[in-house]
């Protein structure tokens, strides 16, 4: 116990200390230009790149989900291919004059920013955060995942020597070492941290919304996508079981429930089995569900980014070994219904509707269920049936014709490339961006008189006294025989008018 206790408390001691280095750097940070701080940043992301794949090693090894060529991917992807979207965006001194309306823009950072990093994609997420908040000009610390401690310090190590050998103050980037949820708290509620950014669990996300200063959270996604019946559906099929299968599905923005139009169902099922999809009997899919989660609707963390050929052995049977994912035939949404959560791993809902109206109700259905705000994926060629899909769906990136996994990252569209997809306002979050370096600044505004302000001269004098209204004299008590006559005339005066 008291050893315990003595790791909580060193936690705790860590968090603080790493947050007054990471102030200190940042007050000297805020001072850099923007030639400084670009090749701090290229230098940065030069050093992520070169050890991506030893890296993606690293977080299989300790974490023991996903695939390690898959997290080699992420990691390119989160170091070059995001430097190359935001190295050109200004983040230091005038970076808008609008001459027509008289305002200078002025780029400003928040200062520290605590990061929490999930176990699913613990070095991608550091690299990630890491170029977007030293781009904007912030110091950042990291929490790892309990699960990802060493990964995501060894990540975090080789951006911080990266950065301090271009230039950057000691302290600016650091990570936790001594994980606890204890010191996990004491970062985010620390005085000097001005913005929180939360990827991970739902639990962790709702109580960084919970400390009482600005948070970006991701949320669930549980992700719906429709094929309709004028889609290229061999194309659609390898899309979608290229996009379930990668990193044994621990990216939240991977189909989650596949609606197809009943023309094509049959078509694009035996399409999906030619790129290695398994579809499960009503009993193997009743065995997985019962296993895959908990009573509650949580899912059990050993079946998380798991291979297809695992997860069917934890739940009780087996599938073949050239199985990529897995596919359970549903008619339902719900609780009763485990397969129909959102589920991070290989594995994929397969529902079947009749036209693109009834096949956007069930899309509505499952994001209803768990899933609002996030993404959702529609392969069709009508335009008109892609833009009923995008007008009305709750959902804040609609991918169109394409894996939704590497769509909704940004990596094959050109959505801004992060590896933190907000859910806006309908998902419990503050923005509904992909999150990237414009989420990371404040932006000061120096206004220029465009309208003269002449308001009336009052001058401070004693006002005059209210005078009481003068009493009214009584009204004279009139007889039967005058109201009559009264009336006469009235009607008389009225014929008349009329005639």
């Amino acid at each position: 116990m008291p050893e315990e206790l003595d790791r909580d408390l060193l936690s705790v001691q860590e968090a603080r200390n790493l947050v007054k280095q990471a102030q200190a750097a940042e007050e000297a940070f805020v001072h850099f230009n923007q030639y400084q701080v670009d090749v701090i940043c290229a230098s940065m992301a030069e050093a992520a790149y070169d050890q991506a794949e030893r890296l993606g090693r690293m977080a299989v090894e300790e974490t023991h989900l996903g695939v390690a060529e898959h997290k080699t991917i992420k990691n390119q992807f989160a170091s070059r291919d995001l430097w190359m979207s935001i190295k050109d965006v200004r983040t230091e001194g005038v970076i808008r004059r609008d001459e027509a309306n008289k305002i200078i823009e002025i780029a400003w950072p928040f200062g520290v920013v605590a990061a929490l990093v999930p176990t699913t994609n613990p070095t991608s997420t550091a690299i990630f955060k890491s170029l977007i908040a030293v781009k904007a000009r912030n110091a950042i610390v990291f929490a790892p995942h309990p699960s990802a401690p060493k990964c995501t310090a060894e990540t975090v190590r080789i951006l911080a020597e990266a950065a301090e050998a271009a230039g950057a103050p000691k302290g600016l980037i650091g990570c936790m070492t001594h994980i606890s949820m204890e010191g996990t708290q004491e970062l985010l509620k620390q005085k000097a941290v001005r913005l929180i950014i939360a990827t991970g669990g739902e639990a962790m996300v709702q109580y960084a919304h919970s400390v009482g200063k600005p948070a970006l959270g991701v949320g669930p996604g549980n992700v719906p996508v429709y094929v309709d019946h004028s889609a290229d559906i061999e194309k659609a099929a390898r899309d979608i079981v290229n996009s379930v299968n990668f990193d044994y599905g621990v990216i939240c923005a991977h189909e989650g429930a596949i609606i197809a139009d009943t023309p094509i169902a049959d078509q694009l099922a035996k399409a999906m089995e030619r790129n290695g999809a398994y579809f499960l009997s009503e009993e193997q899919a009743d065995k997985l569900g019962k296993a895959m989660f908990r009573p509650n609707g949580l899912m059990q963390s050993d079946f998380v980014g798991r291979s297809p050929q695992v997860l069917a052995e934890r739940a009780g049977f087996k599938v073949p070994d050239d199985a990529r994912i897995l596919v359970v035939r549903l008619k339902e949404v719900g609780p009763n219904v485990p397969l129909s959560r959102e589920k991070l791993a290989p594995v994929v809902a397969f529902y079947v509707e009749d036209g693109w109206q009834t096949g956007c109700d069930r899309c509505m259905e499952t994001l209803d269920f768990g899933g609002w705000g996030h993404t959702m994926g529609i392969h069709c060629t009508q335009e008109d049936t892609i833009m009923q899909f995008g007008l009305v769906k709750p959902a804040f990136r609609i991918i169109v014709n394409g894996s939704t996994t590497m769509g909704a990252i940004g990596a094959t569209t050109n959505l801004a490339p992060s590896l933190t997809l907000a859910t806006g306002g309908m998902g419990g979050g503050i923005s509904s961006d992909n999150i990237s370096v414009h989420n990371l600044m404040n932006v000061k505004r120096i206004a220029y008189e465009t309208r003269p302000f002449n308001p009336p001269i009052v001058y401070d004098r004693k006002p005059a006294p209210v005078q009481a209204a003068p009493a009214s004299a009584p009204a004279e008590k009139q007889s039967p025989a005058d109201l009559e006559s009264l009336v006469r005339r009235v009607v008389r005066d009225e014929l008349s008018h009329k005639g």
